[in-house]
């Protein structure tokens, strides 16, 4: 491998929207630092098989459905 050309690999922790934690090693942020989820498998309609509702976070899914109301969605 060529010296000075890859990122930093390092621990960082991940919290999950049910508050648990684990960690793992990445090049995302710095050693140490805390990755905390909106969205995980624990929440997200495609593993609990739809019988979840994504939270609206800052209007983002509003947002886009005010933009494309007309197309059908």
């Amino acid at each position: 491998m060529k010296k000075g050309i890859h990122p930093e690999y390092h621990l960082v922790t991940v919290k999950m929207t049910d508050g648990t934690e684990f960690q793992t090693r990445t090049t995302w942020g710095k050693e140490g630092d805390t990755l905390t989820l909106d969205i995980d498998p624990t929440v997200h309609p495609a593993w609990t098989g739809g019988s979840s509702r994504l939270m609206d976070q800052g209007g983002r899914v509003s947002k886009f459905k005010k933009k494309y109301e007309g197309l059908g969605f």
